[in-house]
């Protein structure tokens, strides 16, 4: 929601495509798609990616009942991410904040028991890297599907 920097977002697209993932993105960006930066972060695995832009949180929200079950990603949350059961098998949307600000807290209060966090251990971290924490968080999708399956 509202990404701020390219990088990021290339890398989580990158993470998107690997797993077979869609990367959401809702406006406004904080730069273009256009820019070769976000292309070459994402490699040229960009044009591959199944990428869905949003005009709007509401536009997005009106959508979302039929994209899957969403979490909303912050470091406000008590939850652990691998606590949430984000191998459903009708499908789990993961929602992270802009790199700066994080979560509207409107909606971290709407959405508060799908809230979770990942642990930071190091008092002197505040977060995680974006691209880093959608990375983790697909990934544990992934293993909770696979854990599922067996």
């Amino acid at each position: 929601m509202h990404p701020e920097i390219h990088w990021n977002t290339g890398n989580a697209g990158r993470t998107c495509l690997a797993t077979g993932a869609t990367l959401h993105l809702i406006e406004p960006l904080g730069f273009s798609l256009d820019e070769r930066e976000v292309k070459r972060a994402g490699l040229d695995y960009w044009e591959h990616l199944d990428l869905r832009v949003w005009p709007s949180w509401e536009a997005f929200e009106s959508e979302l009942p039929k994209l899957g079950a969403p979490y909303f990603f912050s470091t406000q949350a008590t939850r652990h991410y691998w606590d949430a059961p984000l191998g459903a098998s009708n499908g789990v949307v993961l929602v992270f904040g802009r790199e700066t600000s994080g979560l509207p807290t409107e909606l971290r209060e709407r959405y508060g028991d799908r809230l979770v966090t990942m642990p930071i251990l190091s008092p002197r971290v505040r977060s995680l890297n974006l691209s880093t924490s959608v990375a983790l968080a697909v990934y544990e999708v992934l293993r909770q599907q696979r854990s599922n399956d067996h």
